[in-house]
């Protein structure tokens, strides 16, 4: 009757400790679901902005020619080409939005974008087919915002600015690449690339937890220079 007992009880405590574990799997996936719709919200939301400021630049247009014009007319040259001058300054400085087909990759390719563009960064970005739909949300964004995280932090102390991203899909894998210009080698100064961040070792923040996140889903990371580029490749198996 003890040993039944017993029995009884070890399987009640191995079924409880699994319940357990189900209940943490499920609540992390729910607070992912709901991460990734705050997300697509923010998304939404700056679309419709961009829509609002692209109908307010037409409108504004209109009364820019008929300024130039004015000047023209009047063979008041130097007024019109400073004026064209201050028109075009004010056109680089807008934003063209990046559409991917994914939402949240759109959301962070484009705040990222305007991030580097106020820090005054030439950004090239090409984007293929890859979906990364083998990782949660709040993975993919912890992985690829890092990575571009960590290049615009370094391209504010460089003379030339670049930074180069490319979202694509080769053999099996989802991939990423992250490039940023750099006038002295990273990893001669910092091999190991640890974050000189006084709360790195709380946070795992950077190259840490990019690639312990990528190895939680058997992926691939590549850390290295070439043509005075420092590079980041992140392959994610589909």
């Amino acid at each position: 009757m003890i040993g039944s007992n017993k029995k009884n009880t070890k399987e009640l405590q191995e079924k409880l400790l699994s319940l357990e574990a189900e209940n943490k799997d499920l609540k992390y996936e729910l607070e992912s679901y709901k991460w990734q719709m705050d997300e697509i919200s923010k998304q939404e939301e700056e679309i419709k902005l961009l829509h609002q400021n692209t109908r307010k630049l037409k409108h504004d247009m209109r009364n820019h020619l008929m300024v130039v014009t004015s000047y023209i007319n009047n063979a008041d040259y130097q007024s019109a080409k400073n004026y064209i001058s201050e028109i075009l300054d004010k056109l680089n400085a807008v934003r063209s939005y990046v559409e991917t087909g994914n939402p949240l990759l759109n959301h962070i390719l484009n705040a990222k974008l305007e991030m580097a563009t106020l820090e005054g960064i030439d950004v090239k970005v090409e984007v293929g087919k890859a979906s990364f739909d083998k990782m949660k949300g709040v993975d993919f964004s912890a992985v690829f915002s890092n990575a571009i995280d960590n290049a615009i932090e370094h391209e504010r102390i460089e003379p030339k600015k670049e930074l180069v991203i490319k979202v694509f899909e080769k053999k099996g894998y989802d991939a990423f690449t992250v490039k940023n210009r750099i006038s002295n080698s990273v990893l001669d100064i910092n091999p190991e690339l640890k974050s000189n961040k006084p709360e790195s070792d709380q946070h795992g923040f950077g190259v840490r937890q990019i690639m312990d996140i990528v190895d939680a889903y058997e992926g691939l990371t590549d850390f290295y220079e070439e043509d005075g580029m420092f590079i980041v490749n992140v392959f994610i198996p589909k």
